[in-house]
């Protein structure tokens, strides 16, 4: 941020025009005249028009510079401090091999999921966010930060997960997303539970999970995504390529909707890239803290920046116009 602490001064730079007219007539009306026998060696040292011309633009960018100075330009640091907390936030996403299927367009649920979720992270601000991912086993991908160039980073490394690896274990997503808010300190403590199946994995059941939740005071929001009946599904032929088998959509919403209950959250089923992008925008209005900050500027002089160089202009000045190229009547 630029500013002048006393910006009046630059009222002067209007001056410069009229000292250089006023200058121009007054050389030419109280002209001294005296007559040589011989110019020759004169011609040598004196200052020709040109030069003359020279110096006093010279002159006249000094004082430009000069005005400019004395309105003191200043280089001005916003600082911000931060009264209230944010929302802490973890996003819990199902990569089991179900999030494959291609009923989202353009590409498959898991896939457009990162995407919603991103435009997501864009649009808060001073609320930390962590990533839990889960599939037959849950795992931390990102712990809660405000750092949201690594959070996205991460996010937009997420996979599938391996064959071998495959199932839904929606509880142990649920309880390791908990326990991430389990020491925060903050008032309102969120989860988003995104997954297209039911349960099928893991040592705790979605129900003990939301049970736990609640208890902590932390809101799950849970999303169920998927279309209604079937959706394609890729499959790698190794005879024919790739294509598509239409199989049965799975999703348990009775238990979503009993983890959301339990928690003081809302439910939603999402069954295209449109209806998930709508989701997350009602859970980014529902979710908001007023945030409270109160703002400091830091200014630093940068006058010195233009009397040096003005100075600079006016030792040349001084040196074509008196000492190499004096000037004769």
């Amino acid at each position: 941020m630029l500013r002048f602490a006393q910006p009046w001064m630059i009222l002067g730079l209007f001056l410069v025009p009229a000292v250089y007219f006023l200058r121009r007539r007054l050389r030419d009306r109280f002209r001294v005249t005296l007559r040589y026998s011989h110019l020759a060696p004169l011609r040598e040292v004196a200052a020709t028009p040109r030069l003359r011309n020279f110096t006093l633009a010279l002159r006249m960018v000094v004082l430009i510079l000069g005005f400019l100075a004395l309105a003191r330009p200043q280089a001005g640091e916003r600082e911000e401090e931060i009264l209230t907390e944010g929302v802490d936030i973890v996003l819990a996403i199902d990569i089991s091999g179900s999030m494959a299927a291609e009923d989202f367009r353009p590409r498959n649920r898991l896939h457009v999921a990162k995407e919603v979720v991103e435009v997501f992270i864009e649009g808060r601000r001073n609320d930390r966010m962590g990533i839990v991912v889960f599939a037959d086993h849950s795992y931390t991908k990102c712990p809660l930060t405000l750092d949201y160039d690594i959070l996205t980073s991460l996010l937009d490394d997420i996979r599938l997960a391996p064959q071998g690896e495959d199932g839904t274990a929606i509880g142990m997503g649920l309880a390791t997303a908990v326990n991430r808010l389990r020491e925060s300190t903050v008032e309102s403590r969120v989860v988003i539970l995104l997954t297209d199946g039911r349960n099928n994995r893991g040592q705790i059941d979605p129900t003990t999970a939301a049970e736990v939740a609640g208890s902590l005071g932390v809101r799950v929001h849970t999303i169920g995504v998927g279309t209604h009946g079937v959706a394609p599904f890729p499959v790698e032929d190794p005879q024919l390529g790739r294509r598509y088998v239409h199989l049965p959509v799975d999703l348990d919403e009775d238990t979503l909707k009993v983890i959301a209950d339990t928690t003081g959250g809302t439910y939603f089923r999402a069954t295209d890239t449109e209806s998930l992008e709508s989701v997350f925008q009602k859970i980014d209005d529902m979710e908001k803290t007023e945030i409270q900050a109160r703002e400091y500027y830091r200014y630093s002089e940068l006058f010195p920046f233009l009397l040096l160089p003005a100075g600079f202009l006016l030792g040349v000045e001084l040196l074509f116009g008196k000492v190499l190229f004096p000037r004769f009547p």
